[in-house]
């Protein structure tokens, strides 16, 4: 039978989500977690990748196991997890679900806060200089008129296509906090943090809306932005066709 795993974590303790040789990741604690609660090696399948630092309050893994108590199991695997990893449930479902090919959409959220702020500094990217968050938001919306975003992807990146259909993409300010929230069927690796250091450029008046039009038709990573620090990175929601989700928001 196959299980969704749905799961929260800090990604500030781990090398990101990918297991990897002589680093801490999710994936590998979470596998040995699994592993040593349901007795027997499981291997897990995520929706995505998140890279190192950034966070996940809604994640999903698959793995293939002959069946168990999914409530026993979750309160089981919480108390052998690190503090910075959190399952909120098991799903049970059909054998040939796919916790990445199957998803319709993913959420991420950008935090970035204007104040120095000790509590903030491992969540939130400081950003001291003024913004034009409206002229940052007119920027945004031109994403909607794009599918091809190569220009804002890791180069070098093993992808067989740099096309992605971007559903939602704005700012939203709350006093000195700024948030960016964007939603799309994928996403490229480095993606969401260049595409929200160039709109950063924009806000700043270093880039124009004419500059960040030329940018998305470059398919150039040299044409686009700095990186913003992954700090300030959340991905929040991943949608399937088969899983009501009762996780809070």
């Amino acid at each position: 039978m196959r299980y969704f795993v749905e799961f929260a974590y800090n990604g500030a303790a781990y090398c990101g989500w990918q297991k990897q040789p002589d680093a801490v990741t999710v994936q590998g604690t979470l596998e040995a977690a699994l592993s040593t609660v349901l007795r027997t090696p499981i291997a897990l399948t995520g929706a995505g990748r998140t890279d190192t630092g950034v966070h996940a309050r809604q994640q999903f893994a698959h793995f293939d196991h002959d069946g168990f108590d999914t409530q026993k199991a979750a309160y089981a695997v919480n108390a052998v997890l690190p503090k910075g990893i959190a399952v909120r449930g098991f799903y049970a479902l059909h054998d040939q679900a796919h916790a990445r090919f199957d998803a319709k959409q993913r959420t991420y959220e950008y935090h970035v806060h204007r104040y120095k702020d000790p509590f903030l500094n491992d969540f939130s990217f400081q950003y001291l200089f003024p913004l034009d968050v409206a002229m940052m938001n007119r920027a945004a919306a031109l994403l909607f008129d794009y599918t091809d975003f190569e220009c804002f992807s890791k180069v070098k990146t093993d992808v067989g296509t740099f096309i992605c259909r971007i559903d939602r993409a704005e700012w939203t300010q709350n006093g000195e906090r700024l948030v960016f929230t964007i939603s799309a069927d994928r996403f490229l690796r480095n993606m969401v943090r260049a595409i929200v250091g160039t709109l950063i450029d924009v806000g700043l008046g270093k880039k124009s809306i004419a500059d960040f039009k030329a940018v998305l038709e470059s398919k150039d990573r040299g044409a686009a932005g700095f990186s913003v620090p992954a700090h300030g990175l959340y991905l929040t929601e991943i949608v399937y066709d088969y899983v009501q989700s009762p996780s809070p928001d």
